[in-house]
């Protein structure tokens, strides 16, 4: 536990809270992305954290079952969508996907996003630390119009360090 605290508590040489880059790697990045609808779009999110080995492919599943199930809960800022399950449903290791589509897709219309960040955490605790790095980055207007419109991996990954 105490190393996974201190990862989260790494710190930029301008004194800033910084996400671990075991949290967002480059290769969970998906610009460009297409997706046919929401479904297709969750499970292209999903697919990567099981790329990266942070899921079982199970997770996958519980990640499209509790929107089914619960609705469209996970649009967490206008135009992004955090896609999640629970840690018993397949986390092997704490950690984010971020895919950016073409074209927006839609739960239903007036809930249409861009932006997905998957979710992969281990317990509560570090899903409180993730959260805030997520939120750091969607709270700000210009942050959320840099991510709907990034073509590069390194735009995104910029965003979340």
């Amino acid at each position: 536990m105490f190393k996974l605290k201190q990862a989260y508590n790494t710190k930029s040489n301008k004194g800033e809270k910084i996400l671990n880059r075991r949290i967002l790697e480059k290769q969970a990045i998906l610009p460009n992305a297409t997706a046919k609808d929401w479904e297709d779009a969750v499970r292209l999110c999903g697919e990567i954290l099981v790329k990266t080995g942070k899921v079982e492919a199970t997770y996958v599943d519980a990640m499209i079952r509790n929107i089914q199930e619960l609705g469209p809960y996970i649009l967490i800022a206008p135009g992004v969508a955090m896609p999640h399950a629970r840690p018993e449903d397949g986390v092997i290791q704490e950690g984010i996907s971020v895919v950016v589509l073409k074209e927006e897709v839609a739960f239903e219309p007036g809930k249409e996003f861009k932006v997905l960040i998957g979710l992969a955490a281990l317990n509560n605790e570090s899903h409180i630390d993730i959260l805030q790095k997520i939120a750091e980055v969607i709270s700000k207007a210009d942050s959320i119009e840099q991510l709907k419109n990034a073509k590069e991996h390194d735009e995104i990954f910029q965003l979340f360090m």
